[in-house]
């Protein structure tokens, strides 16, 4: 059945969402409708074009509208305002405008999650590698083939691929790039699903055909996110709510709670690092320098599994990833080869230099739960190096980081310099300072606020040392922006950073370390 701007107003009116509508005639709401926009730089002919958020202009509709948007959805204060903006435009004002852009976004794309194989992935620590090691199988030997991918790292769904701004895009974007993916033929979405986008309703409407739910620690808590733990964790399980089947981590802390609610779903499958009650568990874990291997059991089959990336805790992301698989049928001989090589972008990323003195591990790692897995698993298989950190904290959120991981990072490494990362509209000096305040008495720090600056520090300091030094690179990953004031401004990786400062070091010592 075609979308028309009858048929929307109808469904909002339903779903109790509808305040009013102006200037849909008999003949105007017979207008087709293919899809529903929320910013006017991807408006597509035939959208609706939806006014949101407090940075919105009146200058976004007209431009909307002149790129042959048919109507406009907004909420009930801004209606007058925009009526004045484009007279005679049909619009709906709606009662919520984040629940109605959803349900609207879905309609008008033609709900393309019928026809795709969605699994969604939340949890406070490991959302990317899980989700990256999924794609790795459900790609096999054709990358790009079968899964397209929503996630902090990178968006693709068949036809556009982009780095990502967002977890979890907001609704209009994510039905588009359903849509986009049904288009061309993948047959898999694999999403990360955030704790901003449970709460706030940008995924509301999506039908998941599993669930993950990987674990749950204190983040995201500010006054622009969560109020208290309590808000971030019941917005975490609103995602039981519309899965099919539940996947669930037995190591989790609140785990009695989370089991409860993924009751939900039509089934429950566990796993478990360390409990062989789980429905998928592991067995003799080894790691060494770079590399991590296991025996996987699962209710189908029992076999080796080997990781070709460092962190013990990648154990259970790859268990996460293998009962996911077994969900969707998917068995050991399409699982090992592919988890074997799969690679996340900036994630546990080990950048090696000429000579054994110095290496670095790039890690996206920027909270409390992160830190207490990555540091740990640093420790153990890289003994005998100095552990220098670098890292900072985000501006405008999550404001517990500046006091909790210097307090983390301090337990485990020899020097910690803080920098800057994201810090959008915070001084980075402002941000510098309160993690230097909470820097546990006698740890060894200091503060470099230009990242570039710091990573070259790191380096110095790696090779200046005593014995091997293992640069711990963290939070930005494989990003090549940084949030400053309203803009994403361009900046280069860590990993490059790192390259050129060795080339550097090594250019101005010759024949030193080597």
């Amino acid at each position: 059945m075609n979308t028309t701007l009858a048929s929307l107003a109808r469904l909002l009116d339903h779903e109790g969402l509808l305040a009013t509508t102006a200037n849909i005639t008999a003949e105007k709401g017979a207008t087709p409708v293919t899809g529903v926009d929320c910013d006017s730089r991807v408006v597509a002919p035939s959208h609706v074009f939806v006014c949101k958020g407090a940075a919105f202009k009146p200058a976004y509709l007209t431009s909307a509208l002149e790129k042959g948007a048919v109507a406009y959805l907004c909420d009930e204060d801004r209606a007058a305002e925009l009526a004045d903006v484009a007279p005679g435009t049909p619009a709906l004002i709606a009662t919520d405008l984040r629940r109605a852009m959803a349900l609207a976004s879905a309609e008008a794309f033609g709900h393309p999650d019928h026809d795709l194989t969605v699994v969604g992935i939340t949890g406070t620590k490991g959302k990317s590698t899980v989700s990256y090691m999924l794609r790795a199988v459900l790609d096999g030997d054709e990358p790009y083939a079968h899964a397209g991918v929503m996630g902090s790292i990178e968006t693709f769904d068949g036809i556009e691929r982009e780095e990502s701004h967002n977890t979890t895009p907001e609704s209009p974007d994510l039905w588009r790039h359903l849509a986009n993916a049904r288009k061309a033929g993948l047959a898999y979405m694999d999403m990360e699903v955030s704790s901003q986008a449970l709460k706030y309703d940008r995924v509301l409407g999506l039908d998941l055909a599993v669930a993950c739910f990987l674990n749950i620690g204190r983040d995201h808590i500010s006054p622009v996110e969560h109020p208290n733990f309590e808000d971030y964790f019941q917005s975490k399980l609103r995602i039981f709510d519309q899965a099919r089947v539940a996947v669930v981590n037995l190591d989790s802390d609140e785990i009695q709670t989370i089991l409860e609610r993924a009751q939900r779903c039509e089934r429950v499958v566990t796993f478990s690092a360390k409990d062989s009650s789980a429905d998928v568990w592991a067995s003799d874990i080894e790691s060494a320098y770079g590399m991590v291997s296991f025996t996987a059991h699962t209710p189908s089959w029992e076999g080796p599994i080997c990781l070709g990336m460092p962190g013990l805790f990648n154990v259970d992301n790859a268990l996460a990833t293998i009962a996911i698989c077994e969900v969707l049928g998917i068995g050991h001989e399409k699982i090992a080869e592919p988890l074997s090589h799969a690679r996340v972008p900036g994630r546990m990323e080990l950048l090696p230099s000429p000579d054994p003195k110095v290496v670095a591990l790039v890690d996206y790692a920027h909270n409390k739960l992160s830190y207490q897995r990555f540091f740990p698993s640093v420790k153990e298989e890289f003994p005998g190096y100095r552990i220098i950190a670098v890292f900072g904290a985000p501006g405008g959120k999550a404001y517990e980081r500046r006091r909790e991981l210097p307090e983390e990072a301090a337990k485990y490494a020899d020097y910690l310099i803080y920098t800057e990362e994201d810090p959008a509209n915070d001084p980075v000096e402002e941000i510098c300072q309160q993690m230097a305040d909470a820097t546990p008495e006698g740890a060894a720090y200091e503060v470099i606020l230009d990242r570039e600056e710091a990573i070259r520090r790191a380096v110095q300091l790696g090779y200046e040392g005593e014995g091997p030094a293992i640069l711990c690179l963290l939070a930005k990953g494989d990003e090549t922006r940084q949030h400053e004031g309203n803009e994403f401004v361009p900046c280069r990786t860590d990993g490059d950073i790192y390259e050129e400062a060795v080339r550097n070091w090594h250019a101005a010592h010759p024949g030193v370390a080597e």
